[in-house]
């Protein structure tokens, strides 16, 4: 086996663990409303989740793959070191995020690693501008229209269910949220895993493996939505509490309504090829729920710090990619 090939299942290895992580660290956007609200045990939760995030290979294409492998850095100029350098920035910056126990990207924090690489490699003229601010803009975009669901779901839902008990509702809506929640898992992995699916594809095209093109091999495919399940399964029980208390108090008729809004957003992003913050639209959908009670009733000072960790992934994942590469170019 020659050096090359290796190389390149190193980095499908770190790719994979990268997805695992994804998984792992955004369980709590999947899960949080249903435990929160006690309609499932975080054990049962966990693998609701999963299992309708590995569903989710069966009901979409590899368009957010494509923008990924495509959209963001020229892939003439790709190389293994910059891959290698995009992931572990991701992956440093998802993990001290999660220590911290903040809901950040994944999503983002891998865009961010790609640029600080490709920066490093040649500069600014090797990132593709129009797939960028695409994904960037969807930083506000997308917790904008998670918030403007999950509002108007919520007050449609009040006012549907003006007639019934406190009990009858909460009863329904329990049932409702298991529906949600799973629909909310599809869509997660339908974005998510298709980032890792392009990372991969990236690294076969410009090794030599894959030709013609840009097209994702069906091993890949299966490879992603296992891991981030995996991850998924294994839980960031750090984030679980922030996403499911500290922003708002939730009840499952809260539950239904967020999960439904920022599945809806997902799964529209997802058929456009965007590469979108499932954190950022389910908070934004969370604290849309949260605001129909009054303004008060959300925490704006822990929402103010998730915004902070918005703010900064990309460009701190950025920069610590830009270290890796430039420690990979000096060990070379």
């Amino acid at each position: 086996m020659d050096s090359t090939l290796l190389f390149v299942i190193f980095i499908i290895v770190i790719a994979l663990a990268f997805d695992f992580i994804n998984g792992f660290h955004d369980a709590a956007n999947s899960i949080a409303t249903v435990v929160s609200t006690r309609v499932l045990s975080p054990q049962h939760a966990v693998v609701w989740a999963a299992f309708f995030n590995l569903a989710a290979v069966f009901f979409i294409g590899d368009q957010v793959a494509k923008t990924v492998g495509t959209g963001i850095i020229h892939i003439d100029v790709i190389d293994n070191y910059l891959i290698l350098s995009a992931l572990l920035g991701a992956i440093v910056w998802n993990l001290l995020t999660w220590w911290l126990g903040l809901p950040s990207s994944s999503s983002h924090a891998l865009i961010g690693g790609l640029i600080g690489a490709g920066l490093v490699k040649g500069g600014t003229k090797v990132l593709v501008w129009s797939g960028i601010l695409k994904t960037t803009a969807f930083i506000v975009i997308s917790p904008t229209v998670g918030m403007i669901l999950g509002l108007v779901m919520m007050v449609l839902v009040l006012n549907l269910s003006n007639n019934k008990s406190v009990r009858r509702a909460d009863t329904i809506f329990r049932r409702l949220q298991l529906f949600s929640a799973a629909v909310y898992s599809l869509s997660h992995g339908m974005n998510d895993a298709q980032k890792t699916m392009g990372i991969i594809t990236m690294v076969l095209f410009s090794t030599g493996y894959l030709s013609g093109s840009f097209h994702v091999p069906w091993w890949v495919v299966i490879l992603s939505y296992f891991f981030i399940a995996m991850g998924t399964m294994s839980g960031g029980w750090r984030i679980v509490k922030t996403m499911g208390s500290k922003i708002t108090k939730l009840a499952p008729m809260g539950g239904f309504c967020a999960e439904t809004a920022a599945a809806i957003s997902i799964i529209g992003a997802t058929i456009g090829g965007i590469p979108v913050s499932t954190t950022h639209t389910i908070t934004g959908a969370i604290v849309g729920v949260g605001a129909t009670k009054r303004v008060t009733a959300v925490r704006w000072g822990i929402a103010g710090n998730i915004i902070w960790a918005w703010v900064l992934t990309i460009p701190m994942s950025a920069l610590i990619a830009a270290g890796t590469y430039y420690l990979c170019l000096f060990c070379d």
